[in-house]
């Protein structure tokens, strides 16, 4: 058994795929199995995307949270990263081949980006917009939703 979390993230919890199916993650370098990951297929999208989509709804606890809140939870998030940064390079490294030093730098670029994107969460906020007459206009900037990404990489 791998002491590393295989199964897929989905709505705050860990969970097996509905298929139950695995794929090995091999090491390039030895082409040992690392470890067995649950597969997710459609099904298993469907479900992560309907409990995405469950965060924005009004009245959920993500929707109604204080940019704040957010931020300190991005940063929680950025120290976790840099606190388990030498696992997560050589992680990295057994899983795509590359050089340790080239991971430690995809791990401090990681960590960088979501400490970027926290110092953003609170601070959403709108403009007023000129216009003729006697009208209020103004922009709102809100998140609308989730979105999802394929990285095209082992």
């Amino acid at each position: 058994m791998s002491k590393y979390e295989t199964r897929l993230f989905i709505d705050g919890e860990f969970v097996n795929s509905i298929s139950g199916k695995t794929f090995q993650t091999i090491n390039p370098a030895t082409e040992e199995v690392i470890c067995q990951v649950q597969e997710a297929l459609p099904e298993d999208v469907d479900r992560a995307v309907i409990a995405a989509n469950k965060a924005f709804e009004r009245g959920s606890p993500w929707r109604e949270m204080d940019g704040t809140k957010r931020r300190d939870l991005l940063l929680k998030l950025a120290e976790l990263l840099e606190k388990n940064k030498e696992e997560l390079a050589v992680l990295e490294s057994l899983n795509n081949g590359k050089p340790v030093s080239a991971s430690h730098i995809d791990v401090y670029l990681a960590i960088q980006h979501f400490r970027y994107f926290a110092g953003w969460a609170d601070k959403i906020e709108g403009k007023t917009l000129p216009v003729e007459g006697n009208f209020f206009a103004y922009t709102w900037h809100e998140p609308i939703g989730p979105v999802g990404q394929i990285i095209p990489w082992k």
